[in-house]
């Protein structure tokens, strides 16, 4: 068994909506069926007891070792905890060549788990060891180190569940929610609107007090000292008992409470200056430490910090009695579980000490041992929810510290005896005032009922009804992509909104191209949704993207498919056929909202039948109203945009909109026939993302095919009376659509410039020269800059064979080079001719096309 071209679909892809693990996976003709593998099976449930049943997920008959690596690859996730259950192995048309797909929840660790259960099939093939706990562990351990803690996880849980979309920027906690320009960011539990000031004051604590003290907030009196004996003067002056901690610390680090001494206050000193060089001194207030947290304006949640601590039984040390207390599942070494292991360091040992303990020291039944002095949960502390005593007055004091100091999340630390009366009535104060403060004490405390502070948080950065998105258009198909793309994204923007577009050409912010070269990917996608200034995106989505990591985005508010040929890269990645296409273009529709569009060619039945696949709903699309598909649609009262003589129509039950196709363009009046199918398109999509039909038609008026707005599409130019068309048709269906177009055109004497890409099928290179030598007196064949795999010559051999049985072509010439090529064409040209020349480099093919048209 042999595993190769390994991928991450970080996206809805060709297999699922779900995040997978995409491998080949080429096996001999005995590990086709592990029937014929004596025992195998057994061996495999020794190493892996919950590997399941053994069954395919397709409809292969055999179970093959592809179907076995799917199965550990997934079973190994599920048992380190991971929460997966999406697998399949489908089997290719070459003998014993598998793909294998497994959902994964943190990429690395899906990585890593087909990683490990690769060496599981092998284990159990050459019957050697496997190490099952060391892999588990090996597998938690990743999840932990990448997976979100439980504060950023339970903000993005929360918004999920009101379909706000979702990107981890980092491998920390800094998350985007929201595309675009309605994007907001966290950062742990700390909002993008929370300014560096407010943070920078909050980790001031005495310049927190004295605001605090200016705000009517009470609080301990206290200052900075300038070394140990201004600090021991400072106790002394206000009075001890006292606290001594780092002026801008946090997480309890270098705090020392209950000074009582100046033997004590000295190592609290001590103590404090490891963590930072000013030290506070401040009152000592008794009571309970309680954690109260405000978003917004809002108290949302309260809970009782209490120091970590056991209870004597009679029986074991304070050192077993903490062991015992560590192996509650709950308590781990991090922020990921609910609560932290107690340290047993030097500070519990203190700690005891005060108490009259040792480590090995038997506490009485029932005895209260503290092992620190700070309640903190990172310090192995417990939190008991007291959200509903809070008396108002506590919540008032609470919220007014939280906006004194400018923070939108905020977790203020309050000491009294309970929180049930206010502060003044007991003597206590708000000792400090948290940003990004940890949220697991609400979420899961150790006492009492866990509060929604996720949702608070997103309710905060989203109103209700807002779910982060703006307008997605996905456009796929063989030919009319860009194009299509290009006006859907002009009549957005003469809508008014800044619109991103990609394409085969680069990335657009507002027409200004911030990327260049072949953008149809997912990745560029993803870089217009970061971008703020966007309101609407319009994607080009190539099948190669969808292929290598999935889509960009999780769902689209429309979804385009222009058309399906059978020369769109057939033969590649298992892509062997028009139908396998098919499914892979249908990935966009599969993915529209539940309240978006399917935008639909109705004269291709395939595309057509689609619209099963679309949970939102479906526009149609044909030249020909009367088109079965179309008519059935229409009588049902549903969108459809078809050609009514030399308008195009688009029809609901409750609206007619009638625009003529002399005032559209790039279809020189309707007779460009592929123009006015993008045209159809493209004008579904703009009704489908709710754009007014003032807009629309003023879009399509000003949207002219010329080389600075569609280069490579259509563009005509006038040479000494002949007439150029410039296009990047490749494949055969666009250049029978090419023909079909310049057909209509009037010419004397008709000739073309054609190149091939390379990484065509033979018979699709063939079949372009084929359909243009029936249709132009000259051809002039050149070779691509870049041959995609091919030898020198070999396209242009391809392309000469194709003119063998040419019916109207009765010149051929071959030229080394696409501008000598453009040349040699244009010298032979006389008024009233017409070239068409199918360029390879765009940019710089057009370029060299209008440098001839200045001289000439």
């Amino acid at each position: 068994m042999e595993v190769s071209r390994i991928r991450a679909l970080r996206g809805p892809n060709l297999w699922s909506h779900h995040t997978a693990i995409e491998t080949i996976v080429s096996c001999t003709p005995e590990e086709c069926s592990i029937a014929d593998l004596p025992d195998l099976e057994i061996r495999l449930r020794a190493r892996f007891p919950e590997i399941g049943p053994l069954q395919t997920t397709g409809h292969d008959e055999a179970i093959s070792m592809a179907h076995v690596l799917e199965l550990a690859t997934l079973g190994l996730q599920a048992q380190a905890g991971c929460p997966v259950t999406f697998s399949r192995t489908t089997q290719t048309l070459e003998t014993g060549i598998f793909q294998v797909v497994a959902e994964y929840s943190e990429e690395a660790v899906g990585r890593l788990a087909l990683e490990l259960a690769e060496t599981l099939c092998l284990s159990a093939l050459n019957d050697t060891p496997f190490d099952l706990p060391g892999a588990l562990i090996q597998l938690r351990d990743l999840d932990e180190d990448v997976r979100l803690g439980p504060s950023t996880g339970s903000i993005v849980q929360a918004a999920v569940a009101r379909n706000i979309p979702y990107r981890r920027l980092t491998n920390g906690s800094l998350v985007l929610f929201g595309w675009g320009s309605r994007q907001r960011k966290i950062q742990a539990a700390e909002m993008d609107g929370t300014s560096a000031i407010a943070e920078a004051i909050a980790q001031d604590k005495e310049l927190t007090k004295r605001l605090l003290d200016a705000a009517g907030v009470p609080v301990p009196l206290g200052r900075t000292a300038i070394d140990m004996d201004d600090a021991w003067a400072i106790a002394c002056e206000i009075g001890l008992p006292v606290v001594v901690k780092p002026k801008d610390g946090n997480q309890g680090k270098g705090v020392t409470v209950n000074v009582t001494t100046r033997e004590q206050l000295d190592a609290g000193y001590i103590a404090a200056s490891e963590f930072r060089d000013d030290i506070l001194v401040e009152r000592y207030l008794p009571g309970n430490d309680f954690r109260l947290l405000v978003i917004g304006n809002k108290l949302i949640a309260a809970a009782r910090r209490d120091p970590p601590q056991v209870v004597g039984d009679g029986t074991h040390s304070v050192r077993e009695l903490v062991e015992q207390v560590n192996k509650d599942p709950r308590r781990g070494t991090g922020h990921a579980t609910s609560l932290t292991k107690i340290r047993f360091d030097d500070i519990a040992l203190a700690s005891l000490a005060k108490q009259g303990y040792l480590a090995d020291t038997v506490p009485p039944k029932g005895k209260r041992v503290i092992l620190r002095n700070n309640a903190n949960l990172s310090t192995g502390g417990s939190a008991t929810d007291v959200t509903d005593d809070v008396h108002p007055d506590i919540a008032a004091s609470a919220v007014a510290a939280a906006q004194m100091i400018g923070l939108d999340i905020c977790g203020v630390d309050l000491v009294c005896d309970s929180v049930l009366k206010p502060i003044e009535d007991q003597n206590g104060g708000i000792v400090e005032v948290n940003a990004a403060p940890g949220l697991r004490m609400h979420l899961s405390p150790s006492f009492g009922k866990g509060r929604p502070v996720g949702e608070a948080i997103v309710a905060a950065m989203f109103a209700d009804g807002d779910d982060g998105r703006i307008p997605v258009v996905a456009v796929t198909g063989t030919n009319g992509k860009t194009t299509t793309v290009r006006l859907i994204a002009h009549l957005l923007t003469a809508s008014g909104l800044r619109t991103g577009m990609t394409n085969t050409d680069g990335v657009y912010i507002e027409g200004r191209r911030i990327d260049t070269g072949d953008c149809s990917g997912p990745k560029s996608a993803r870089n217009v949704l970061l971008h703020p200034d966007v309101d609407a995106a319009v994607f080009e989505t190539a099948r190669g993207g969808v292929l290598r990591e999935g889509l960009a985005f999780d769902r689209c508010q429309v979804a385009v498919i222009t058309n399906i040929g059978s020369g769109d890269h057939l033969g590649l990645n298992y892509i062997t056929t028009v139908e396998d296409l098919a499914v892979l273009k249908r990935v966009i529709v599969q993915n529209v909202a539940d309240s978006g569009v399917a935008v639909l060619n109705a004269g291709d039945p395939i595309i057509a039948g689609m619209a099963n696949n679309c949970t939102g709903t479906v526009t149609f699309f044909a030249a020909d109203n009367q088109n079965p598909v179309m008519a059935r649609h229409k009588a049902q009262g549903n969108r459809v945009v078809y050609i009514d003589g030399q308008n195009l129509i688009a029809y609901e039950a409750a609206e007619i909109q009638k625009i003529p196709l002399s005032a559209i363009p790039i279809t020189r009046n309707g007779a460009i026939g592929f123009q006015v199918e993008n045209v159809m398109a493209s004008v579904a999509a703009a009704w489908g993302v709710g754009i007014t039909w003032e807009s629309i038609r003023t879009g399509l008026t000003s949207f002219a095919n010329e080389s600075d707005n569609a280069p490579g599409r259509f563009n005509v130019f006038d040479y000494r009376g002949a007439t150029l068309i410039a296009d990047y048709g490749h494949n055969p269906d666009a250049i029978l659509a090419l023909v079909q177009a310049v057909e209509s055109m009037p010419a004397k004497r008709r000739s073309v410039v054609i190149s091939g890409a390379g990484d065509r099928r033979d018979q699709d290179i063939r079949q372009q020269t084929e359909i243009l030598g029936a249709a132009f007196d000259e051809v002039v064949l050149y070779q691509d800059q870049c041959q995609r795999g091919r030898a020198d010559g070999e396209v242009v051999a391809l392309l000469r064979m194709g003119l063998a049985n040419a019916r109207r072509t009765r010149e051929i010439k071959e030229i080394n080079g696409e501008f000598i090529a453009i040349d040699t064409a244009l010298a032979s040209l006389s008024e009233g001719d017409l070239c068409l020349i199918l360029i390879d480099q765009v940019e710089e093919a057009l370029a060299h096309i209008a440098k001839r048209i200045a001289e000439a």
